[in-house]
């Protein structure tokens, strides 16, 4: 008796698993729907589209509702009509980083876009959706990061496991900032999330910023502007995973997203699709949901584990730096840098506005020295702009104020220590070591560039001003 039980469940073993398919009821814009699969799938599953042509189209379901399940491609919707036959996709949504992703360029899906061969597959998955460390856990922020920008380091000092945001205008110079960051900060890897932005950026960011030099300590993920909603959203996801990755192997990472702004675009395209009603300026209430998700990822980690620092730019609708996003975005980070256009018109490159930007490390990060430099050199600023308008207008008569008088031979030195051209690096030290100089009397004086380095980016530094316009 026994052996027959057994023999009956080893047959039973290798019965094949029921094929569970459906079929599709409905194609209206990017929303494809589907009946047959309610039962089987949720919000997340993936599936495959049989195309009328034979093809496979990888789609997300986004949405169910009673006997239809909603569903959004990874590509085009081309060539999927009413009857096509829709089967799930067992695989779970992971991904297994490696070591040897460092100086690969990736897409959204963890497919390797860079004709160097396949990538080599990890030994532990990792979700595209992950939860951060539990908060009590964490380490504190700690330890200041050079990111070679002389107006971050000495203004706006940015710690390990920080995460600060980006906002900017188009055509102010957030890209070249970013860029800049890649080239300068120093940490043991850089995840570098490209989410809809340019497509010419890619190229930009390999050859003229970072090198193959500086490849070699990144991993960049891309996701163009004219790909699929899906792809944008998990392309953010995914870069924050592999960041995940490298900071469980106890690296130091520096996670750059350029932009929060695609993502929540992408987001939003997601929701309207599957019926989602608008809220703020048009976007659904699942954006603001999954921005702090998302965000919330970055940051210290576990004792034992390394930091992923964050940077993430946010592209400011009409200059309005109290739009939805950036108001969200602005209350979950632990800083902004603000871009400014007027600063960009006058030619000052990077833009940043040193009197509207924010470190929350600051003043604790800092010694009473250094302290005691950014004080003196922000009350200068202060004082200056307070003036500005009178001054260019010839109203304010010199002597009335000595206050305003110091701030007036202050002012042109500190605008000099700001203006910082893309093939130029000042280390931290360095900074402030200038910036004592200056508030003693001295010139903003820089120091000397390595001759190799400004070799390597004489096209890039040609080029800033024209593409801090773009």
């Amino acid at each position: 008796m026994k052996k027959e039980i057994e023999h009956a469940l080893s047959e039973i073993a290798e019965i094949e698993d029921i094929d569970v398919y459906g079929r599709v009821s409905k194609v209206q814009g990017l929303l494809v729907e589907c009946i047959g699969l309610h039962h089987a799938v949720s919000v997340g599953s993936r599936c495959h589209v049989v195309t009328r042509n034979g093809k496979k189209v990888l789609v997300e379901v986004v949405g169910l509702d009673q006997q239809k399940a909603m569903l959004m491609p990874y590509s085009s919707v081309e060539g999927i009509g009413v009857g096509c036959k829709v089967v799930i996709d067992h695989e779970e949504s992971v991904v297994y980083p490696d070591m040897s992703w460092q100086g690969r360029i990736i897409n959204s899906l963890g497919e390797p876009v860079d004709d160097k061969g396949p990538l080599i597959k990890g030994g532990k998955a990792y979700p595209y959706r992950n939860s951060p460390p539990h908060a009590s856990k964490r380490k504190p922020v700690a330890g200041k990061i050079d990111l070679g920008v002389r107006a971050i380091n000495t203004f706006l000092s940015c710690c390990k496991g920080q995460r600060m945001g980006i906002f900017a205008g188009s055509g102010v110079g957030k890209s070249m900032l970013v860029s800049m960051l890649t080239k300068f900060s120093k940490a043991d890897i850089k995840v570098i999330g490209l989410i809809g932005e340019r497509g010419r950026e890619l190229y930009e960011f390999i050859h003229e910023y970072l090198g193959e030099e500086g490849l070699k300590s990144a991993v960049i993920i891309a996701a163009t502007s004219d790909e699929s909603a899906l792809m944008r959203r998990q392309a953010a996801y995914l870069t924050m995973t592999v960041s995940e990755y490298f900071r469980d192997q106890g690296k130091n990472v520096l996670c750059l997203m350029d932009s929060v702004t695609r993502f929540a675009m992408a987001q939003r395209e997601i929701g309207l699709s599957a019926g989602e009603p608008p809220a703020t300026k048009g976007y659904t209430p699942t954006v603001f949901v999954e921005m702090p998700q998302l965000l919330e990822r970055a940051g210290p980690g576990l004792p034992g584990q390394g930091d992923i620092t964050g940077l993430f730019s946010v592209l400011v609708e009409g200059d309005d730096h109290n739009e939805p996003i950036s108001d969200a975005v602005r209350g979950i980070l632990d800083g902004h840098i603000v871009l400014d256009r007027a600063i960009a018109d006058r030619g000052r490159y990077p833009a940043i506005n040193i009197l509207r930007s924010v470190s929350r490390t600051l003043p604790n990060c800092n010694t009473t020295e250094q302290n005691q430099i950014v004080s003196k050199a922000r009350s200068y600023l202060s004082t200056y702009e307070d003036m500005a308008e009178m001054i260019r207008l010839g109203a304010y008569r010199q002597g009335s104020s000595a206050e305003v008088d110091e701030a007036m031979l202050y002012y042109p030195k500190i605008e000099a220590f700001l203006a910082q051209e893309a093939n130029e690096h000042t280390n931290l030290e360095q900074c402030y070591a200038i910036m004592q100089n200056i508030l003693n009397g001295g010139d903003a004086q820089m120091p000397q560039q390595d001759n190799n380095v400004e070799a390597a980016n004489t096209a890039s530094a040609n080029n800033h001003k024209a593409l801090g316009q773009q």
